[in-house]
């Protein structure tokens, strides 16, 4: 297959910024191709059926749900994580083969061997994924004769085919992508990622897939990831579920020949990757089930990060200040309330609540401000909430939308 043709970048046009923000996911990075089709899964007869490749052997990391119960394809890629030798991505969409017993294990790694014959690879050089509803066994029959025709497919321009085959209960494709510059060359970052319902801190019904082609050791990898992740797909909620086949998989190839070995290129590597990994947040919390507008909560002024991830998850958590946003209600006791029960430090003092850029409470009291403004502000598609919790220089963000009637009656009826 060929190699993509890999952007030009000066290095010296990256001293003030290292990462710029390009277009492009899952291929945007060289030496990745990829694919989507429709193998008959869905009853909707869209795209279900999509594939990443390179040829060049990756080094993989992924982090996976904390649920208990767990789909044969979170099982599958975590006891092969992190590798060195991972050669492929092949996931389906419209059944998530969880709570399929021993014929989910089964179906699962004939999935990847059905992939990993079509492509001259090795078995457990294939990694999995699946999503959809829980409970019903794969088609494997409609699986095996797909698979032929979606490695045939595969292309360096697949990247948005492979973004909608992915989809579930998705509005709209998501993917985003950086180019990185480091003082021995480039590297490029790009991911693709599903998910609308049924999300929650600890990884959600989210599949997110992301490819470099930067030259890095898959452990270093691995911890990059591990923290990225922490920052920001765990701290990002729709409805506050858990789900059984959450996963990120991330994949190096070092095609670019620029390594991630020295500190500085370590730091610019993870400040790339979280920029791609917040921006497929904030667009998962746009595309929330029935959501109307999309909610960044900032936390500044603790003490640890841990106390700003506490206390921007629990705001992000409330369902009372999710219903509020939706009504357009600057209702910032419940704000207020959730930062109280999160157990994040903070100082009675100085601590202090911004709602759409509007200072409404500080030292434990109200602050008078113009309630129409608010209100008018909040009809806005991205509403800002920012909490100082006035003790140091820690912060964090997490993401989240707002609860609309539409949510429920697209949960109602996901089965039917």
């Amino acid at each position: 297959m060929r190699q993509k043709t890999k952007k030009q970048v000066n290095v010296t046009d990256f001293v003030d910024n290292p990462i710029e923000v390009i277009k492009g996911g899952v291929t945007a990075a060289g030496g990745f191709h990829a694919a989507g089709i429709r193998a008959g899964i869905k009853a909707s007869k869209n795209a279900d059926l999509a594939l990443i490749y390179s040829e060049n052997p990756c080094s993989a990391a992924g982090t996976f749900t904390t649920n208990a119960i767990r789909a044969s394809s979170v099982d599958w890629c975590s006891s092969i994580l992190p590798s060195a030798g991972i050669h492929a991505i092949i996931c389906n969409s419209g059944n998530a083969n969880a709570c399929t017993g021993d014929q989910g294990v089964k179906d699962n790694a004939a999935m990847a061997l059905l992939a990993a014959s079509a492509l001259g690879a090795a078995h457990k050089s294939v990694l999995t994924a699946s999503t959809g509803v829980i409970g019903k066994v794969l088609p494997m029959t409609r699986i095996a004769v797909a698979v032929p025709q979606l490695v045939s497919s595969l292309s360096p321009d697949g990247g948005l085919s492979f973004a909608k085959a992915i989809m579930t209960t998705d509005l709209v494709k998501k993917e985003s992508a950086v180019c990185v510059s480091t003082d021995r060359g480039h590297f490029t970052i790009g991911g693709a990622v599903k998910g609308s319902g049924m999300i929650h801190p600890n990884m959600a019904t989210m599949l997110c897939f992301i490819t470099s082609d930067a030259l890095i050791d898959n452990k270093l990898l691995n911890d990059i990831v591990k923290r990225v992740v922490n920052r920001t797909f765990n701290n990002l909620t729709v409805d506050g579920d858990t789900s059984t086949n959450d996963m990120v998989l991330v994949l190096a190839n070092g095609v670019s020949g620029t390594p991630v070995k020295t500190k500085a290129a370590q730091k610019v590597f993870e400040d790339g990757l979280f920029t791609v990994c917040n921006d497929l947040c904030k667009q998962i919390a746009a595309d929330g089930e029935g959501a109307t507008k999309r909610v960044e909560i900032n936390v500044k002024g603790a003490k640890t990060e841990e106390d700003a991830r506490k206390a921007a998850k629990a705001v992000a958590n409330s369902n009372l200040t999710k219903c509020a946003l939706f009504g357009n209600d600057p209702n910032w006791g419940r704000i207020a309330c959730a930062v109280g029960y999160s157990g994040a430090k903070f100082s009675k003092q100085k601590m202090s609540i911004h709602l759409c850029g509007i200072e409404v409470f500080k030292n434990l009291q109200p602050i008078a401000f113009d309630q129409k403004q608010a209100h008018a502000l909040m009809k806005k598609r991205v509403v800002a909430i920012d909490i100082n919790l006035g003790l140091g220089d820690k912060e964090a963000i997490a993401h989240t939308c707002d609860f609309s009637y539409d949510y429920v009656k697209i949960n109602a009826e996901y089965r039917t």
